[in-house]
């Protein structure tokens, strides 16, 4: 994939760093599609904001055990009790970079809106470390989701900078669907409100 840009806002702390180099090289060591999202790739898409951890995403069919191996090749280690029991009923894989300390969350990807995402990742420079990341308007959907008040903000400010570049009809789409299965009906109205904020914003 081409690279997107030349220069996204860098990830200042070293240790974060080193670990989202690993978590990368991990990712492309699989031979699935795999991706960066949360914090670091809403960075990455230019919001300013701090970053503790490394989450991560992955479409496969492999056994989960294959994964955990090709991740401790880059000395990223399960840091629960019977890793893969947990990753067979939560679709979810926690991690931790040993020589950082830094943890790393691995979900696999399932949904239709995650693997269409997956399909539509691009590569981007953030400092000096290539990774595959989420486009714009795949991230407010990841949030949608999660919907915490850090959230509504990163939501609010992607649709500043890339609202031109979204396809809203699809996230509304999209976003209105996972509000009815997480049977939370307010919670598109409420998406709606915070999405149309940050359009307004728009230079």
């Amino acid at each position: 994939m081409p690279l997107v840009g030349s220069a996204p806002p860098r990830v200042e702390a070293a240790p974060l760093r080193e670990a989202l180099r690993s978590v990368s090289a991990a990712l492309r060591s699989v031979p699935d599609q795999g991706m960066i999202i949360g914090d670091i790739a809403t960075i990455a898409r230019g919001v300013a904001r701090r970053a503790c951890d490394v989450q991560a995403t992955m479409a496969t069919t492999r056994e989960v055990g294959f994964v955990f191996g090709q991740f401790e090749r880059h000395s990223i280690r399960p840091r629960v009790d019977d890793p893969i029991a947990f990753a067979r009923a939560r679709q979810s894989l926690p991690m931790r970079h040993a020589p950082t300390g830094v943890d790393v969350d691995l979900s696999l990807a399932w949904q239709p809106f995650e693997l269409d995402a997956l399909a539509a990742a691009e590569d981007v420079l953030i400092g000096s470390v290539e990774i595959t990341v989420a486009r714009a308007e795949d991230l407010v959907i990841y949030k949608a989701v999660t919907w915490r008040p850090h959230d509504r903000e990163d939501v609010e400010r992607l649709a500043t900078l890339h609202g031109t570049t979204m396809d809203l009809s699809r996230i509304r789409r999209v976003v209105a669907g996972l509000a009815e299965t997480l049977e939370d009906p307010g919670r598109a109205n409420d998406f709606a409100r915070v999405l149309e904020q940050g359009l307004r914003l728009a230079p």
